[in-house]
């Protein structure tokens, strides 16, 4: 398969007080179309950074970040904007639901940026929440539901407006060990059936072997061998 996302010599420091902080020095990472991808590694290490690079959150010092064989890395504000709303969904730790509005309601959001009709939001809300297995929950508010359920919400919301792409920062975080493994069950299923390709920040080694792989980012550098696995 075709590299959906290409990372070439990216740098990226942050600047604390007098002092420079150097997040990735010359950092080079390709991700196929279709993959799913854990990355692993302690913190501090430039996990979630790396999520905000490729997601165009954030911007690189230097170096070339690629999205589908074109430059993301480039683009104005208000490209960036626009791509970023056609091509990733975001995932979170915690499930960031607006608490007055119903389900169906949170995940109608990200299309309120788009021209689609009424009638057109409506319909892709409900086949979101259909996918995530809660097309009965599309009138409950985030305090009616399990956070399983939230969580399921936040997946539906990042993928309502069938995005190529799905940045998952701890989406496992928060919740018990039997509620993680059907999130994650569900992330497999947006990989296998829908074709997601999926790049999923844990610290959770369980978690991680819901992907087809894993990388273990370490002071700013993937391990080698596992890039060219």
């Amino acid at each position: 398969m075709a590299d959906l996302i290409r990372l070439t010599d990216v740098e990226k420091s942050y600047t604390r007080g007098k002092e420079k902080i150097v997040i990735f020095d010359r950092l080079t990472m390709h991700i196929e179309a279709g993959d799913f991808v854990a990355i692993m590694g302690p913190s501090g290490s430039g996990k979630t950074t790396l999520l905000n690079l490729v997601g165009g959150t954030d911007r690189a010092d230097k170096g070339a970040i690629e999205f589908d064989s074109a430059r993301i890395d480039n683009l104005s504000e208000s490209k960036l904007t626009q791509w970023r709303a056609a091509n990733v969904g975001f995932i979170f730790q915690f499930y960031n639901l607006m608490p007055v509005l119903t389900a169906a309601q949170n995940v109608e959001l990200p299309l309120l940026l788009t021209k689609l009709s009424g009638a057109k939001r409506r319909e892709n809300v409900a086949t979101a929440l259909k996918i995530v297995g809660l097309a009965d929950r599309a009138k409950h508010r985030p305090r009616e539901m399990s956070g399983g359920q939230q969580q399921r919400v936040a997946i539906a919301r990042a993928i309502v407006a069938d995005p190529k792409l799905l940045l998952c920062d701890e989406p496992t975080g928060d919740l018990d060990r039997t509620t993680a493994d059907e999130i994650l069950g569900t992330l497999q299923v947006l990989n296998r059936d829908l074709g997601k390709t999926i790049i999923m920040v844990t610290h959770d080694a369980e978690a991680a072997k819901f992907a087809k792989r894993v990388l273990h980012l370490d002071k700013g550098q993937f391990d080698e061998r596992e890039l060219a696995a």
